[in-house]
């Protein structure tokens, strides 16, 4: 009987030591798997269409990212709902560091005083890695438009849009964005009325303003600088409080229209969903930091009118809520509204 029970101990004991050498294998497995850290592809969403500067922004830090870590970062553009839908997907991914989203002023600071249901929380879903770069944006319109109407300033777009009252259309890359805030705060001040014209970011809505489908734009100003330079947007006013390096001669909205405290910037970070490893959200924003502080990329940048950053994921964090307050304000300012 002593024999039968000292067997049966040593069988409990033999399964503990196997049940606890296989914990300690399978966190020894999951250690390994998180400093492999990227061993495939990562996924950037750009959750605008192409050409906007959302876009160009993502296509900047991607090459670098992929030289950094040895893995391919593909910059997949998943646009809808100002934002909304690729916030949304990315909301929702697995937080394993391979799904990361390009967030913007937009999905980040203003969707959720303008939309009563979003999909996704701004703060709680999401783990801030490094704001990429603010910009202003810049007043634009039609080339032809301009030439036709003797537009050569803010207050000559004014007097055209009150001679023809609801006649001008506004293009924004979308419903909520920081463009179509610019655009929303410009009328309530100016007391303009404009039909707004979403699209699915500023590279669809660019084209349509080239093309005179549309008549004015408070575009990003990465995305409108090539246009602006071969002539074919004029670029009226910028909506920074200050005049901005890359267009020095163009005034601002405040300078150019006497609109005081006119203030309606854009800014782009990256973002990965909630629970992603803080070792892998702090080894993107350490090489993110580095590819922004090339002079290649920064002076490139710069060029552009967009302002480089690299911050912290707790500065990072900061700048998000503070925004949430700043444009919740704004909106309800500008009586700005989906439409």
């Amino acid at each position: 009987m002593a024999l039968l029970r000292s067997k049966r101990r040593f069988a409990v004991q033999l399964a503990a030591l196997a049940c606890a050498a296989a914990v300690l294998t399978l966190g020894g497995t999951s250690a390994l798997a998180q400093s492999a850290w990227p061993n495939k592809p990562v996924r950037i969403v750009v959750p605008f269409a192409p050409g906007g500067t959302t876009d160009l922004l993502a296509r900047a830090v991607a090459p670098e990212l992929s030289k950094a870590f040895g893995q391919q970062f593909i910059v997949d553009n998943k646009a809808g709902a100002g934002g909304n839908l690729g916030a949304e997907a990315v909301a929702k991914s697995v937080p394993d560091g391979y799904t990361l989203l390009m967030g913007t002023v937009g999905t980040h600071g203003i969707n959720r005083a303008l939309y009563p249901r979003l999909p996704y929380d701004p703060i709680k879903d999401f783990a801030p890695i490094t704001l990429v770069a603010s910009v202003p944006n810049v007043m634009v319109v039609n080339a032809e438009l301009a030439r036709a109407n003797g537009i050569n300033s803010v207050p000559d777009f004014i007097k055209l849009a009150k001679f023809k009252p609801g006649k001008l259309n506004m293009a924004s890359s979308g419903n909520g964005t920081s463009i179509h805030l610019a655009g929303e705060l410009f009328k309530s001040q100016t007391g303009l009325f404009m039909t707004h014209i979403p699209y699915r970011g500023s590279g669809p809505a660019l084209l349509d303003l080239v093309g005179g489908q549309v008549d004015v734009m408070f575009d990003n100003l990465p995305s409108a600088m090539q246009l602006i330079k071969s002539g074919k947007l004029k670029a009226l006013a910028v909506t920074s409080a200050k005049r901005s390096n890359a267009l020095p001669d163009i005034p601002t909205i405040e300078e150019a229209a006497g609109l005081k405290g006119f203030e309606a910037t854009s800014w782009f970070g990256l973002l990965a969903p909630a629970g992603t490893p803080p070792d892998v959200v702090n080894r993107i924003q350490q090489e993110t930091a580095r590819a922004l502080s090339n002079p290649a990329v920064n002076e490139k940048m710069l060029a552009q009118g967009a302002i480089p950053s690299g911050n912290t994921p707790a500065q990072f964090a900061v700048l998000i809520d503070n925004e949430h307050k700043k444009w919740a304000q704004v909106v309800r300012a500008s009586g700005a509204r989906i439409d």
